[in-house]
């Protein structure tokens, strides 16, 4: 097929309808749309949203607009407008176009919203809030109809050209579409289509004091964009009824092959909540540092700790698009991730908890220079320069003064490898008042750089070091699940299953190469995990490296 790229590529239900629409004639290109409500940052369910729209108008030579559903003033920002488009470029994609906005049709909006008033579809109610929940009815029993339903199309074109003029207050009364209030879908209990809202837009100022909902919005711009297929989530299922409702009822809209809705399930994720408002509600109570919070699943978070672009395209396309709802491990997006880095991520070393060794028998005022791989398995990754002295730091935990066999690293007697470089053994050491380890004494064989010993002995550990003279203090952010539990969701407040221990922060050293390292460039620490520059407090005067994910998944 013409429309299509050679690539194989997993399909699913919405690819198999849209390879139908094309073969069948009823569309000759792919419109996708991206429509975004500018109330919160972006986070990984919306990805899984970004990477299927922007990737069917990509795979089938289509388009895919980016449109800020910016209907509620009250509760948006233009700095969340301005990180969705950075998150949506980030991930890898381009929108087609300008900029959309449903603010740019909001003289058209009103326009159909008049011509259901002069069809006799639409009609100004002035039932409180209360009021309207207690006539809407229940899902067992029928709504019933409002006292203001029969009111005659041209006093309600009167009472509608009121609201735009700001004569009543806010709540006083709202424009309700005249659907049917014993309808099976709640939806369809004449709703509310336009509201009043004195609030400052942050496109259109204060021209507008009345502002469209939603689902009277999302139809018409997708109709006047000529979106193709229309994709949601599966919480839209039942107002599809009303997104079509909507069109079936304006006449610019009868074309046989206009926009149709499609729905997939969204992304649920283990020990992550997807909520806006509840995300909102963390930063708002300082339970997190920001939106950008690299223990929030916000894209700007995961971006902060050190997950790719890639990772996480391809994590989307591992889940897949189904219609049915699953919550999805975790383990999957740290496995996305952990594969890129093995790969690709140059190595290091760090410190994170110190204990000082001296090399007794190193005989060099000076530390000596040695050349080590950036990559063990990729030469074209280059050299890094490490350098080896008489003073040394080694990981507390990397030294025991007695351990049975099972223990690989330094012990009291024994010997062990510097990782790229020499053989040591463990001669003594001192300890504080409190029984701590403060220095470890050793001694090192001098013919043992980049080889095994001469005389044939055995050494099977290896650990990581950091020369004392050269190394760099670094401060360790050490990123857990930010919910003790998988389904933080089920529970009423989250302060119940706050993980206390979601951030650890430690003080070590790191080799003197990352003094420069740049902010979200991924680096394996050897025998710690994969860690990046933070991208807002990190710099060579004070180095902060963030937890990406551990070397193996040890959350239990």
């Amino acid at each position: 097929m013409s429309h299509v790229d050679t690539e194989v590529r997993p399909s699913n239900f919405i690819r198999n309808i849209i390879d139908e629409d094309l073969s069948s004639g009823k569309h000759s290109q792919v419109h996708t749309r991206f429509p975004p409500e500018p109330n919160g940052f972006l986070h990984i369910g919306h990805a899984k949203s970004i990477c299927l729209n922007f990737g069917i108008a990509k795979d089938y030579q289509g388009q895919c607009n980016l449109r800020f559903d910016d209907t509620n003033p009250e509760k948006e920002d233009i700095n969340y407008v301005k990180s969705i488009q950075e998150d949506v470029r980030w991930l890898g994609f381009q929108w087609s176009g300008d900029i959309r906005y449903s603010s740019n049709y909001f003289d058209q909006l009103h326009q159909y919203a008049v011509e259901l008033i002069t069809k006799g579809l639409a009609y100004v109610c002035f039932l409180t809030g209360e009021q309207t929940r207690e006539y809407r009815g229940t899902l067992k029993e029928p709504g019933k109809n409002s006292p203001y339903r029969d009111t005659s199309p041209e006093e309600n074109l009167a009472l509608f050209e009121k609201m735009r003029k700001g004569d009543f207050k806010e709540g006083e009364c709202a424009l309700r579409a005249k659907i049917d209030m014993a309808s099976p879908f709640m939806c369809m209990r004449d709703p509310v289509i336009y509201r009043i809202r004195f609030a400052h837009h942050h496109q259109t100022g204060d021209k507008w004091c009345i502002y469209p909902m939603y689902d009277f919005t999302h139809c018409i711009s997708d109709a006047i964009e000529n979106i193709t297929h229309s994709i949601c989530t599966l919480e839209f299922q039942d107002n599809r009824r009303l997104y079509d409702w909507v069109l079936d009822h304006l006449d610019d809209f009868q074309a046989p092959n206009r926009t149709r809705q499609y729905e997939f399930s969204r992304l649920n994720l283990e020990y992550t909540l997807m909520s806006k408002r509840k995300l909102n509600d963390l930063v708002t109570r300082q339970l997190v540092d920001g939106w950008d919070d690299p223990r929030m699943p916000t894209i700007a978070g995961l971006r902060r700790r050190g997950y790719t672009p890639a990772s996480i395209r391809e994590f989307c396309q591992r889940i897949g698009v189904t219609k049915q709802e699953n919550l999805i491990e975790v383990g999957m997006l740290d496995a996305c991730i952990r594969e890129e880095l093995n790969e690709h991520a140059p190595r290091a070393m760090a410190v994170l908890r110190p204990v000082k060794v001296v090399i007794e028998n190193y005989p060099n005022a000076q530390p000596e220079q040695i050349i080590a791989p950036a990559h063990p398995n990729n030469e074209a990754m280059g050299t890094r320069e490490l350098f080896f002295g008489r003073e040394l730091f080694i990981d507390v935990e990397d030294f025991k003064e007695e351990a049975n066999k099972h223990f690989k690293r330094l012990v009291l007697g024994k010997e062990v490898r510097l990782r790229n470089a020499y053989i040591i053994k463990a001669e003594r050491c001192d300890k504080d008042a409190d029984g701590n380890v403060t220095t470890v004494y050793c001694t090192y064989d001098a013919d043992t750089l980049g080889k095994n010993p001469a005389d044939g002995r055995k050494v099977k550990g290896v650990i990581h070091w950091v020369e004392a003279s050269t190394a760099k203090p670094a401060e360790f952010r050490l990123y857990d699940r930010l919910f003790t539990n998988e389904n933080p969701a089920a529970f009423e407040t989250v302060d119940e299953v706050i993980n206390p221990q979601s951030l650890v922060i430690v003080n070590g050293l790191v080799e003197p190469s990352l003094v420069s390292a740049e902010a979200e460039k991924a680096y394996q620490f050897e025998r710690e995990g994969y860690f990046c520059a933070d991208n807002k407090d990190s710099s060579a005067e004070h180095l902060v490296f963030n937890l990406t994910v551990p070397l193996r998944d040890t959350f239990s």
